[in-house]
């Protein structure tokens, strides 16, 4: 295998597969590496950690077809601190030589018989709007879980409702739910379960993309985007029962600008700690937020709001705050509430599409 390529195209797409590559340390070597095939001009990089996989496909200056599989992460690195000229890429034995002006390195292969064959979701693709998509990825995986006690809560449930699709995502703390008025990528009554880490790296790979395609197989999603193609397993799980955790009614809520909110929840975030929460107190014509923190210090913002009901006071996780304010649109937004105890929501003017909720903490005094 030989074959010739600007770095720069090069560095990106193997950062991007190497994202994808186990780091889990197990029998499998070939699960940390990316697998290389050239055939003509076109240059093929695929990784997988067996439940995600992505593949991209370069034009290159193809000199010899050939397959192989090294580390991916240090053909990244060692790709990435090349210089700023044209990487050729060759095999030589049982290692693969990777050369660019004065430099050059020597990695050793693993065996490209152990890196398991891809399969993609084998029905007909949808194609959607890939700005549609990244926006509402934007703001509904930020609330999706880590912890894999929890599997249900680390996917984001997407759902056909009569008229559109809906994307659901929470880790017990805070919901997202962001609908998509006209959506056709589901058939009626489908429901599935992507992973939230499949959906974070699908947003990296949409950039600036126009379009995309989504295909659903009976345990798999493959979205393919530019020169990217994401196939992941879907989760075989129940997801919670959101719906009911949204009021009817909420008889408090505040109207205030959303970059002032944003910009004070940040700066007092500063002091706040997991424990201690951001104190929002809602007045008549403002809202005063607080933190106080033990052996640190305190500080306060007060912003020009519009309130309709009663003054209440109400404590939040400084960083739920903020991702919640973070992912509405428009300059100006809402907190509804009931009481200090229950869930508020977070919406923006006019946008009818998204709605984070976020439980309070308690206050103390």
């Amino acid at each position: 295998m030989k074959f010739r390529v600007e770095r720069e195209l090069l560095t990106e797409a193997l950062a991007g597969a190497a994202r994808v590559a186990s780091n889990r340390n197990n029998a499998m070597p070939a699960l940390s590496g990316v697998h290389i095939e050239v055939k003509g001009n076109v240059l093929v990089l695929t990784c997988t950690d067996n439940d995600l996989s992505v593949r991209f496909c370069l034009n290159v200056a193809g000199l010899q077809d050939g397959i192989v599989v090294v580390s991916a992460k240090l053909i990244s690195d060692i790709v990435r601190a090349m210089p700023q000229e044209k990487v050729t890429i060759e095999t030589q034995g049982e290692d693969i030589t990777v050369s660019a002006g004065t430099a050059e390195f020597k990695v050793h292969l693993f065996a490209a018989s152990d890196f398991p064959k891809i399969v993609l979701a084998g029905t007909q693709p949808v194609t959607l709007s890939a700005k549609v998509f990244a926006e509402s990825l934007n703001q509904v995986v930020r609330a999706s879980s880590n912890d894999m006690q929890r599997l249900a809560l680390t996917g984001v449930l997407m759902v056909a409702e009569p008229d559109s699709v809906c994307l659901v995502a929470t880790d017990s703390y805070r919901l997202a739910v962001r609908e998509l008025p006209g959506a056709t990528m589901l058939g009626h009554g489908v429901e599935i379960v992507v992973p939230g880490r499949a959906l974070a790296e699908l947003q990296r790979l949409i950039g600036g993309a126009e379009t995309m395609t989504m295909a659903l197989g009976e345990n798999r999603a493959t979205f393919e985007v530019g020169n990217a193609t994401l196939t992941t397993t879907l989760l075989n799980v129940e997801f919670p029962k959101y719906k009911q955790l949204i009021s009817s009614n909420y008889p408090n809520k505040i109207t205030t600008a959303r970059e002032p909110l944003l910009e004070a929840v940040r700066r007092l975030k500063i002091l706040a700690r997991e424990t201690t929460p951001v104190r929002l107190e809602m007045l008549k014509n403002s809202i005063r937020l607080t933190v106080v923190t033990q052996d640190l210090g305190q500080g306060l913002e007060e912003l020009e709001a519009k309130l309709d009901g009663d003054e209440i006071t109400v404590g939040f996780n400084s960083q739920y705050l903020l991702d919640g304010i973070d992912a509405i649109s428009g300059d100006e937004i809402t907190i509804e509430s009931t009481d200090p105890v229950k869930p508020a929501v977070l919406r923006g003017i006019g946008d009818t599409n998204y709605l984070y909720l976020v439980m309070p903490q308690r206050l103390t005094t």
